[in-house]
């Protein structure tokens, strides 16, 4: 017999999880842990995902260091602390388990998951083909998940010069002399901050008026601001005409990938530029290629819009939602629960309409938001009343810094008297945004907030003094 017509093992599980990165790992534990059915993750590559190994965990490792040594630069009594970009770097390595997956893989095991190495692909209702070094089919009986992420966007312009994505910006080894970044969001402005606390000359080219385009615009200005402070030039405005690089070459993550990277600006937004390293950070789309759509009748497009069959869900990244790795193990969470629950006769648990978007972003200062800014709740046709003030006007938070910068606002639904939205740009904010989260999820009455009493002194009296500045009807 040709050993090329030999069919591949099938092996039935309740579920197939196709991506093992932390929306795959939780929906499968949340379908199993108390349900007794079984599952299977498929992962091409490391078990996970890119949080794990080349965005969350190593961005968070890189920076944190740099918020601490930041605040002992602002603050008398203590002596400014010196970078060590040796150490730094070792403290990325720690955190990304040095690329290796054991870990994930033990953890997997210990909560009953399998794991199945190669790409899966449908080839039918309820089956997934993998090609890794031992093919085989893998059949669902309640359901399959696809959680394959994201991946990011390349403009044309930019393509064919083997620029840095995310991943070697995270997985920096060399350090370039002069790094160019495109782009005005969240990886390029993290990015920027410890690529130029490494050392690094940075400029960031913007296409837009600002950075943070979906952000309150107190919160871009003083991102703005404080990325300049740290030497980093912003470039709004910025139409890249071309882009090309001498000998451009593939030399491993992290490696300057080549000779010198040259820009060119058009419009009158600026003069050419010469860079050792070009960081392109445009976004990132769901990774929905090469999944065997077609072979169950969907596309890309029924994936992200949600008209699949009973039997196929979407998770994280994939599924089009917000590209954050806690919404997409919150609705990993749900989803999996909801599995669990089909599968035993049960009605799956009610879960709000919406739930509001929270997100970080570490630069210095940080920024955190959650639900709607201004503009959108105004745009979804909300009354709403808007609070804002300085953290300077609050004891607990004047003492983060000794020469402080940071604001807050919350946006109220007027009609209803509740929040909507919250942002706050300050140090440590990531701590306090999860009470405007509960507060929106909950929907609790101002009137009733207002009780809720900060500690002092803390920052968290910035509550208090939001909540003292809203109109009067919103408060009885």
């Amino acid at each position: 017999m040709d050993a090329n017509s030999v069919q591949p093992e099938t092996r039935d599980y309740d579920v197939v999880v196709i991506g093992a990165g932390p929306a795959g790992e939780n929906v499968a534990q949340y379908a199993t842990q108390h349900s007794g059915l079984t599952a299977v993750l498929v992962e091409a590559e490391l078990v996970g995902g890119e949080c794990s190994y080349y965005a969350c965990m190593p961005s968070k490792a890189l920076l944190v260091p740099l918020e601490i040594a930041n605040q002992a630069d602002h603050m008398h009594g203590l002596e400014p602390e010196r970078l060590s970009n040796e150490q730094l770097l070792k403290r990325r390595d720690h955190w990304v388990s040095h690329y290796r997956d054991a870990g994930q893989v033990s953890w997997a095991q210990g909560v009953g998951l399998d794991v199945v190495r190669g790409a899966g692909r449908l080839i039918g209702d309820r089956l997934v083909q993998v090609d890794g070094a031992e093919p085989v089919v893998l059949r669902a009986r309640q359901a399959v998940v696809i959680a394959t992420g994201s991946e990011p966007v390349v403009p044309a312009v930019y393509q064919g010069i083997r620029a840095w994505g995310s991943r070697d910006a995270t997985g920096v080894v060399e350090v370039p002399g002069h790094l160019a970044i495109i782009g005005g969001g969240v990886v390029a402005c993290e990015a920027a901050t410890w690529m130029r606390a490494l050392g690094s000359q940075v400029t960031m080219l913007v296409r837009g008026g600002s950075l943070l385009p979906k952000q309150e615009p107190f919160a871009r200005e003083l991102i703005a601001e404080g990325l300049r402070r740290q030497g980093i030039e912003v470039i709004t405005g910025a139409n890249v005409s071309s882009c090309t690089r001498a000998d451009p070459q593939d030399t491993g993550l992290g490696h300057i990938h080549g000779g010198p990277v040259t820009l060119h600006l058009a419009d009158g937004s600026g003069p050419e530029l010469v860079a050792d390293e070009l960081l392109v950070a445009t976004g990132r789309r769901p990774e929905l290629g090469n999944l065997g759509l077609d072979a169950v009748g969907l596309s890309a497009q029924d994936i992200t819009g949600g008209s699949t069959p009973e039997w196929l869900y979407a998770v994280g990244d994939a599924s089009g939602g917000a590209l954050l790795t806690h919404m997409g193990k919150y609705q990993a969470r749900v989803i999996g629960e909801r599995i669990a629950a089909r599968a035993a006769g049960r009605t799956p648990d009610a879960v709000p309409e919406s739930v509001p978007v929270p997100q970080v972003i570490f630069t210095e200062p940080q920024l955190a938001h959650t639900g709607l800014t201004e503009a959108q709740a105004r745009a979804a046709g909300i009354d709403v009343a808007v609070t804002a003030v300085d953290y300077n006007t609050v004891a607990g938070a004047s003492l983060l810094r000794d020469d402080l910068v940071g604001r807050a606002n919350l946006v109220i639904d007027r009609a209803r008297k509740v929040m909507v939205g919250a942002t706050f740009v300050g140090p440590e904010v990531g701590e306090l945004i999860h009470g405007a989260t509960i507060a929106i999820v909950a929907a609790t009455p101002i009137p009733l907030l207002r009780h809720a009493v900060p500690s002092y002194p803390t920052a968290s009296e910035l509550w208090l003094r939001l909540i003292e500045a809203l109109p009067e009807e919103v408060l009885h």
